[in-house]
């Protein structure tokens, strides 16, 4: 066993040695010091497309830049404070800036009891991408997904420099948890389960259609149930980590996830996954953003896919969303516009 994970970890390396200037990108993580910075800060050290590695928090981030740059990967690493125009050292040249930052939720919180706060913090590191980093690719993090996506393209919109093409909410824990818990289900690979969800990023807003599964056939209680569980996946986790924290480790997967898809997309590689962008799919209806399967590309979101045939449960369950995701869309717009 031991042999087998030198052997995979040794793979890893080589792969990342193998890293050239066509596809050299700097990373810049936000909040890098915390519970998804830290291990997102790692596995983006183990990705070959990540070559410069700009790691900010408001402590603690030159010692997790100290502790990863020793992974040895062909990348190099810096952690910034705030002293010394560390934020701008950090966003600089960023091609990729991803925002965890914020605080967690504890059991009995919901995402939107996190808003007050987390909402100060993403404004404040949006008015700074966007001074420092105006084209760089945004992928936000930091809860509750649907208002903070907004309050980044208000401050992009007010500094002159928005492009939605680059602006994402990541969504794809959802995805992470509909394809392992569809497999438990059923006794499969997970790998093998691919399961679209979208919507947004928390409770009802996560619609997960299982028409579109390898498993349609999926009914009653169970799919009552398997859709709950997506949906609310993350109390799980916050209530098992007992006031310690939410979804860290798990988060901090798909966000890499994410994040290497948008990597090789803008390299010349299209990858399909579904993420909270502002999208076509129900604007009429008053709903700017909206997570659907989005096709990236060099310029980012290339192309916003409609949601597909649905059954009558998912239609009700896109109507449920829809009611909540426009009071979160709106909470944030009126967030920024009061606190500009």
């Amino acid at each position: 066993m031991v042999f087998l994970s030198r052997n995979v970890f040794a793979q890893v390396q080589r792969r990342a040695f193998s890293a050239t200037a066509a596809n050299a990108y700097k990373v810049a993580v936000l909040g890098a010091a915390g519970g998804i910075g830290q291990p997102l800060s790692l596995l983006l050290k183990l990705n070959q497309k990540v070559t410069d590695l700009a790691l900010y928090d408001l402590r603690g981030a030159p010692g997790v830049a100290a502790d990863v740059s020793h992974v040895p990967t062909n990348s190099t690493v810096a952690g910034y404070i705030p002293d010394n125009g560390g934020l701008e050292k950090t966003l600089s040249g960023a091609e990729v800036v991803l925002i965890p930052a914020g605080v967690p939720r504890k059991p009995g919180m919901t995402r939107d009891d996190l808003f007050n706060t987390n909402a100060s913090i993403v404004r404040d590191l949006a008015k700074a991408a966007a001074e420092y980093a105006p084209k760089a690719f945004i992928l936000v993090i930091a809860n509750p997904v649907n208002s903070t996506v907004p309050i980044v393209a208000e401050v992009y919109k007010s500094k002159g420099v928005y492009d939605p093409k680059r602006l994402f909410g990541v969504t794809t824990l959802d995805v992470l948890r509909a394809s392992r818990f569809i497999s438990e289900v059923k006794g499969t690979d997970p790998n093998a389960e691919p399961v679209t969800v979208v919507g947004g990023h928390s409770g009802v807003t996560i619609v997960p259609l299982l028409s579109q599964s390898n498993h349609p056939e999926i009914d009653g209680e169970t799919r009552d149930a398997l859709v709950h569980r997506i949906q609310f996946g993350g109390d799980e986790v916050v209530k098992a980590k007992d006031g310690a924290g939410s979804a860290t480790l798990s988060m901090a997967q798909a966000a890499a996830r994410f994040a290497d898809s948008l990597l090789s997309s803008i390299s010349g590689t299209p990858v399909t996954e579904p993420t909270f962008v502002e999208s076509p799919l129900f604007k009429d209806e008053g709903i700017e953003f909206f997570s659907s399967q989005v096709t990236l590309g060099p310029s980012g979101a290339e192309e916003i896919h409609p949601l597909g045939k649905l059954n009558e449960y998912e239609e009700k369950l896109i109507e449920a969303a829809k009611v909540d995701l426009k009071k979160n869309i709106a909470k944030g717009v009126k967030f920024v516009a009061e606190n500009p």
